[in-house]
């Protein structure tokens, strides 16, 4: 197959791949980064066996709309962790540090990735409907060593990166489809198939015992340790990419009538398939929630890493961090290193493009008359609420009327329940589209209250929810 066939999906896929992988505020000290690899991990299945909350297996299924000669294309992708320990040159050779500075940069150990491609030779899904392919997946064992220098050219140490033997497996079975149309359902399933044993501390008194909880068995600090070592031996972030030759893919989400009962007997497991590319002859299936024809907003600087977290935000944020900070997320990691430099020298118009994009759904004719939205009061000329008054346990209310407040519990609303039995004032009074009152407010003893005013934001509460001030018991 060839590499551009998934270009288009390629920008999407690579964030998908990266979801998660390092959070802000980059740092491996960071309690953020203490759990890490969240999306997509398929550990050995011995290790899932007992944390129910892990799975060995991921299972994508999706229907086809065959055309005559329907030919389909799978390409799975992961990554593999590699762990970075550092040693500090010394005089009769190296010795292992937690931290080795160099110019002024604190490395610290850390769990890197490698990417991984599977690409699974093409499948005629036609004439025959049921077909079956298996494809052994193996990423192999590695040690690394990069020697750290100063910019001096002096040797500081070295970073020794290691990798663990992963093996799994990809199947993909093609059949008729539920219902009556003539579709094509296509699943690939992926396992870790990794062997995996258990530390002397957690392991079980029987293969498939499970204990009740966690903690039950071994301290947390013992589980993390452990998960951590499972899942330098996964299939970590696999998604799976899909594309049909003389054929179109149907939308999971949105099928046509037709096509209903098809995607309706599919069955998906720990992934979400959808339309990539605008084509309909490619599928991305990754462990996140996505719409069909998902893509990397043009605005995007770059990538973040950060589970889908808005650019903005993440990019000022990281304007906060202080110099050692920064220091500490290059010596982190070198992705963790390309961020920190970029946002310290984006330039204003970057800036600018990042605060927001208005994209149009569909070309506007000619111009529209403005209309004033029905919960203005300038929309009906007869309602004034800085002079409409109502009705509460005898007492007319108006604006510039004393209240206590008394919200109801109905109303599920913290931030209301706080205010309970505080005096305000009356500002206005407001219906709704239902002819529903409610009466704006103001706090007395807040000190924002003149700038609130100002702005033309009040407090609103029903009229039940209220009580005249000359009727509070003393």
């Amino acid at each position: 197959m060839s590499g551009d066939r998934f270009a288009g999906a390629r920008a999407v896929a690579d964030a998908v791949l990266y979801e998660g992988y390092l959070l802000y505020p980059y740092r491996a000290s960071a309690r953020k980064n203490q759990m890490r690899w969240q999306f997509g991990v398929l550990v050995p299945p011995e290790y899932a066996r007992r944390e129910v909350h892990e799975r060995s297996s991921v299972r994508t299924e999706c229907i086809v709309d065959p055309d005559a000669r329907p030919v389909l294309h799978v390409r799975v992708r992961c990554l593999q962790l590699q762990h970075r320990t550092l040693e500090a040159a010394c005089h009769d050779g190296f010795e292992p540090v937690d931290v080795l500075e160099v110019d002024g940069v604190p490395w610290c150990a850390w769990d890197e990735a490698v990417e991984h491609d599977v690409e699974i030779a093409t499948l005629n899904l036609l004439p025959s409907s049921r077909a079956r392919r298996e494809v052994p997946v193996h990423l192999p064992a590695g040690r690394d060593v990069e020697e750290l220098r100063s910019r001096r050219g002096e040797l500081v140490g070295r970073a020794i990166r290691t990798r663990q033997d992963v093996a799994g497996l990809v199947r993909i079975d093609t059949t008729w489809a539920d219902g009556s149309g003539a579709y094509l359902a296509v699943s690939v399933t992926v396992v870790n198939q990794t062997d995996w044993d258990w530390p002397t501390s957690m392991r079980p008194a029987k293969a498939l015992e499970r204990p009740p909880c966690r903690t039950g068995s071994a301290p947390l600090n013992d589980a993390v340790a452990t998960r951590d070592e499972a899942v330098r031996r996964s299939l970590v972030a696999v998604h799976t990419l899909l594309a049909i030759d003389d054929g179109r893919f149907v939308s999971s989400l949105d099928p046509p009538l037709a096509a209903a009962a098809a995607v309706g007997g599919c069955q998906n497991d720990g992934t979400f398939p959808v339309l990539i590319g605008g084509g309909g002859d490619v599928v991305l299936s990754s462990p996140i929630i996505l719409y069909d024809q998902p893509e990397i907003a043009p605005e995007s600087a770059g990538d973040l890493y950060d589970a889908t977290e808005i650019d903005e935000i993440l990019a000022l944020r990281v304007l906060t961090l202080t110099d050692e900070e920064k220091s500490e997320a290059r010596g982190t990691d070198a992705r963790a290193a390309v961020i920190v430099d970029r946002c310290d020298d984006l330039p204003p118009e970057v800036w600018a493009r990042l605060h927001g994009a208005i994209r149009s759904i569909t070309p506007v004719a000619e111009e529209l008359p403005a209309i004033t939205p029905w919960w203005d009061p300038d929309a009906d000329a007869d309602v004034d609420p800085w002079s409409e008054h109502t009705e509460v346990a005898g007492v007319e209310l108006c604006a510039g009327s004393k209240v206590v407040l008394r919200p109801g519990h109905r109303r599920a609303d913290a931030h209301d329940m706080f205010l309970a039995g505080m005096a305000a004032t009356v500002t206005g009074v407001f219906r709704d589209a239902e002819g529903e009152v409610h009466l704006a407010v103001t706090v007395d003893d807040d000190p924002a209250n003149e700038e609130l005013a100002w702005q033309g934001r009040y407090l609103f509460f029903r009229p039940d929810e209220v009580e005249p001030q000359d009727q509070v018991r003393q």
